[in-house]
């Protein structure tokens, strides 16, 4: 059997990989000057290349269409994709949160271990190759099937079947253009909305920017985004020049994508998020340790006792929001005076206005809409031949390495569903 992969990023290899071991014949072709372009600056080079937890640890962290992923995630789970780059060669590591890495820390290890054994198997790698159409013919019972590709050069590939593994919109540096949804489309498939996901989150308040570079361990945001749904959840958060970044944000950003885009559309201010700056501790907690603070320094200015409960670019917004003069006696703080006070430890506010751009994404939220595909084969219900894998489908989980896993799940998918044929 003849395949074509279009894409050579995590789902492509993993998908010529599961074929060309099975016998079948694979041309791997890929518009960029080498492989894996994208996954070479996943994790900041690090590679996160899956998560070491249970199956339904797994589902619990996919955003978009989990049910979708039940075939895929029990026919090649974590430990199927750690134990695989274990026999390619590439030593691995598991850290905090089940988070698997390999041991050298170099995405550029993962890469190569794919690259070598594709070359082996005498997998064809196409590089610097652009497809411009998909090949397709009415079969004998009238449904579409796949022919072929065409390639920018007026080259026709005859194929039997077509893996579409082009990724989404995301880091554009990285080739990402979006051509596997023109081939979907104009062969008839749906497409769900494409949004960034997993990236920074714009603020509005001229505060946020006076605290960049801040980074708060063990807080809790909360940010209600439809009619009884929210976002909320405990880590770490980065300020910045034009918001909020780090884990708690990115994964947020996921959550809050389409909710936020309808309040664009319907000219709303944003979204109201705010900060629990002392999660582990109760209202209660908090008062009796301001008035142990107050009773030590009686004499003291309220903004000379603060810094011990605050890092210090934080203090002199927490001091501007308290509505406490900072001069006032801490002897004279009312009991109203420090009640709000605590509540706004508890309940730091701030609006979120919008994400960044699709530069800073780590992933596409969207893509080929899950019911045109079918789940237990990968292969399309419009067109006969047609499979797809990874990031061009409409899936999404947060930061962990759940996202390599779709791409390594769901092209062992497909190459069962292409062998299978």
């Amino acid at each position: 059997m003849k395949c074509v992969i279009i894409g050579g990023g995590a789902a492509g290899m993993a998908a010529a990989l599961f074929l060309v071991e099975a016998g079948a014949e694979v041309c791997v072709l890929e518009q960029n000057e080498k492989l894996g372009k994208k996954l070479f600056i996943t994790g900041k080079g690090r590679c996160n290349f899956t998560n070491a937890c249970d199956v339904d640890e797994l589902f619990a962290h996919i955003v978009t269409n989990p049910r979708f992923l039940y075939s895929s995630f029990y026919g090649w789970d974590s430990n199927q994709t750690i134990d695989l780059f274990e026999k390619l060669g590439v030593r691995t590591k598991i850290e905090r949160g089940n988070r698997a890495f390999p041991a050298s820390d170099h995405s550029s290890d993962i890469i190569r271990a794919l690259e070598k054994r594709l070359r082996e198997k005498k997998v064809h790698i196409c590089l610097r190759t652009k497809v411009s159409k998909l090949l397709t013919d009415a079969g004998a019972d009238g449904k579409e099937k796949i022919t072929g590709v065409l390639l920018s050069d007026g080259t026709a590939v005859s194929t039997d079947a077509v893996v579409l593994a082009t990724g989404g919109l995301s880091y554009p540096s990285t080739g990402a253009t979006g051509d596997g949804y023109h081939f979907a489309e104009e062969t008839g498939h749906r497409i769900a909305p494409c949004r960034p996901a997993l990236v920074p989150l714009v603020a509005a308040e001229a505060y946020i920017p006076r605290m960049q570079g801040l980074s708060l361990r063990n807080v809790t945001l909360r940010i209600p985004y439809e009619k009884k749904k929210e976002f909320k959840e405990f880590g770490e958060l980065l300020f910045t020049h034009f918001g909020i970044s780090g884990p708690l944000a990115l994964s947020a950003s996921s959550y809050i994508g389409s909710a936020l885009e309808e309040n664009q559309k319907k000219g709303g201010e944003g979204l109201s998020a705010s900060l629990d700056l002392k999660p582990a501790l109760t209202e209660k907690q908090l008062d009796d340790r301001l008035l142990r603070e107050f009773g030590e320094a009686k004499n003291k200015e309220f903004k000379n006792v603060i810094p011990g409960l605050f890092p210090a670019s934080l203090r002199p917004v927490m001091l501007e929001l308290s509505g406490i003069p900072g001069e006032k006696p801490v002897r004279e703080v009312t009991k109203e005076e420090r009640k709000r006070f605590i509540a706004l430890i508890k309940s730091f506010p701030f609006t979120i206005t919008g994400t960044r751009s699709y530069n800073e994404a780590i992933i596409t939220q969207g893509g080929v809409s899950v019911r045109d595909v079918n789940p237990s084969t990968m292969e399309s219900r419009r067109v006969s031949g047609l499979f797809f894998a990874g990031e061009v489908l409409d899936l999404d989980g947060v930061t962990g390495g759940y996202n390599l896993q779709i791409a390594w799940a769901t092209a062992h998918t497909a190459a069962e569903g292409i062998l299978k044929k």
